[in-house]
């Protein structure tokens, strides 16, 4: 398994090839435009970014070179209707390690992923668990972490919510009036959360602050009941 971002802007495609992907055993995070690419690849968690060439907002060669340059060490497979020599050559020298067209079959996308994360040595995340009776999160190899109510219920919204989860999204989900939430608590919560998990293993809480956005729990994770 490896953890996919795919930027692709139409969206019935955008969703075909993630749920495609999914059931070939990949977590896949999707952008619709370089912008949000950008806004939400995580360097060293997504392994493999699967990238179209003509995008609302720019040139997916121009986001390519970009990755190269800085330093980013993430596997490329471009996926476009374009189909001439020269955009292959171009997207090859750009940095890119593969490049499919778009009558390619999923099957021989799929296999091109496989091949791609075999020749990057793409190990398997570990994934942590979120259970419901006790409350308690459980890290990768170590105890479970007692959970309050509210913390239960922010990790809840985080584990189900995928590649963004909205400020808003997760103070609903405590039950709480957004319009008259201080959201200084949930920085709070965020805070109290990950000082609790490192405390009790040495890890990290694996969630990301999107700026201006919200957050994402950016690991495996399952949800027992």
């Amino acid at each position: 398994m490896a953890h996919l971002i795919l930027l692709e802007d139409e969206p019935v495609l955008r969703e075909e090839l993630s749920e495609f992907l999914t059931e070939a055993g990949h977590e896949v995070t999707t952008a619709g435009t370089i912008a949000e690419f950008q806004r939400i690849h995580v360097p060293g968690l997504h392994a493999i970014a699967i990238v179209d060439l003509g995008l609302p907002d720019g040139d997916g060669m121009d986001l390519i070179a970009a990755l190269r340059a800085n330093g980013h060490r993430v596997g490329v497979i471009v996926f476009t209707a374009r189909d001439a020599k020269h955009h292959k050559i171009a997207s090859l020298a750009s940095g890119a390690d593969h490049y499919l067209s778009k009558i390619t079959s999923l099957d021989e996308l799929a296999a091109t992923v496989s091949a791609l994360a075999r020749r990057l040595d793409i190990q398997e995340q570990p994934r942590w668990r979120l259970q419901g009776s006790p409350r308690q999160l459980v890290p990768p190899g170590f105890a479970p972490i007692p959970l309050s109510g509210q913390d239960y219920t922010v990790l809840h919204a985080l584990a189900v919510g995928g590649a963004s989860v909205t400020r808003e999204a997760i103070v609903k989900a405590m039950g709480e009036n957004w319009f008259d939430y201080d959201q200084r608590r949930l920085d709070t919560q965020m805070r109290r959360l990950r000082r609790k998990v490192e405390a009790a293993c040495g890890l990290n809480l694996p969630i990301t602050t999107l700026r201006g956005v919200g957050f994402r729990f950016h690991a495996p994770i399952d949800i027992q009941p």
